[in-house]
């Protein structure tokens, strides 16, 4: 690991001020940014760590909505009573993600922010419709995630909480890998007023898509069979030692319809 300067900014506006330094990189869980820097694959002149901020942690559900704070703990969403209640997919998913230590020390905002090709609350976020709130602007889900570990997040800009709608039905599915626990393919699907959304983790070159067949056939009927005849091209897929292209786009299709019979 390089040397760093280490701050532990006490507001929201200290830490935004020291993230839009040069080469200052924003601290959270650290499950991602701490490993690649002790093996001298990132080299931030300058960490801020957000975990004094306890006003950015917290849940609550009001008008249709569900608002998670972004320094929320991947294990607090999981064993949310009122995430249960409202989308009990997302609950499920969070409880799905990593080991013990990873859910009591990751959170929901650096794992968004981070946007890592194979992680679950990408994948959540866009099939849900989320809103992601920052300390600038807010953003749909749809024009928030923008490539491999890349997000609209400009410099200087913390993301503070996310929004999710309550769906009227939804589930999340994943192959995982053994180890550690990141999904090979997970798939999450979602029907509401607005209609259906069907989105895949850990597959795609780019990192979280939305596959529309699905959600044309869906819309006209919300059943496994419908989509059971669907082929999603390997073209744009990942392969790598855990799976190639062509094994993920079936997995695609298997996960699509195990998610579909959950959420019914």
């Amino acid at each position: 690991m390089y040397p760093f300067t280490y701050h532990r900014p006490d507001s929201l506006g200290s830490a935004a001020a020291l993230a839009g330094s040069a080469d200052a990189k924003i601290l959270a869980g650290g499950m991602t940014l701490l490993p690649t820097m002790k093996q001298r694959l990132a080299a931030p002149t300058s960490l801020v760590d957000l975990n004094s901020l306890s006003d950015l942690a917290g849940i609550s559900v009001a008008g249709g909505k569900v608002t998670i704070g972004a320094m929320t703990r991947h294990a607090d969403v999981a064993a949310s009573e009122e995430v249960r209640k409202a989308i009990p997919a997302l609950a499920d998913l969070a409880g799905w993600i990593g080991d013990p230590m990873v859910r009591h020390r990751g959170t929901i905002g650096g794992s968004v922010a981070n946007n890592d090709p194979a992680a679950d609350y990408p994948a959540a976020c866009l099939a849900l419709g989320a809103t992601i709130v920052t300390n600038m602007r807010e953003i749909a889900a749809d024009d928030f995630f923008t490539g491999l570990f890349d997000t609209a997040l400009e410099e200087g800009e913390i993301l503070t909480g996310i929004v999710f709608p309550i769906p009227a039905k939804a589930a999340y599915q994943k192959f995982r890998n053994p180890a550690s626990r990141y999904a090979i393919v997970g798939v999450f699907v979602a029907q509401s007023a607005a209609g259906v959304r069907v989105t895949v983790t850990g597959a795609g070159e780019n990192g979280v898509f939305r596959v529309a067949s699905f959600e044309e056939a869906l819309a006209k009927d919300f059943s496994a069979k419908a989509i059971e005849g669907i082929v999603v091209p390997a073209e744009g897929l990942n392969s790598d030692i855990h799976a190639d292209a062509v094994y993920r786009a079936n997995l695609i299709n298997v996960m699509a319809r195990r998610a579909v019979e959950a959420a019914r």
